[in-house]
């Protein structure tokens, strides 16, 4: 996300505050958190994936164990 996506969510934020959205920037608005939101929980989900956990006798771990299909 750039850094003017970023303003603009601000941008309207603070407009919000002041009057009414728009329809269109209601759904500007509604695009670019979910854009935020979205790309916050993939760089979110690789440092979980890729964390792991050393156990008091020296072991690794995992933090999350993916899980196995089921048949």
């Amino acid at each position: 996300m750039t850094k003017e996506q970023i303003e603009r969510i601000n941008v309207l934020a603070r407009l919000s505050r002041e009057r009414e959205l728009i329809e269109e920037e209601l759904e500007e608005q509604r695009v670019l958190r979910r854009q935020y939101i979205d790309e916050f929980k993939a760089n979110l989900k690789a440092t979980l994936d890729n964390t792991y956990i050393q156990e008091p006798d020296g072991t690794k771990r995992k933090l999350k164990q993916k899980e196995t299909a089921q048949k």
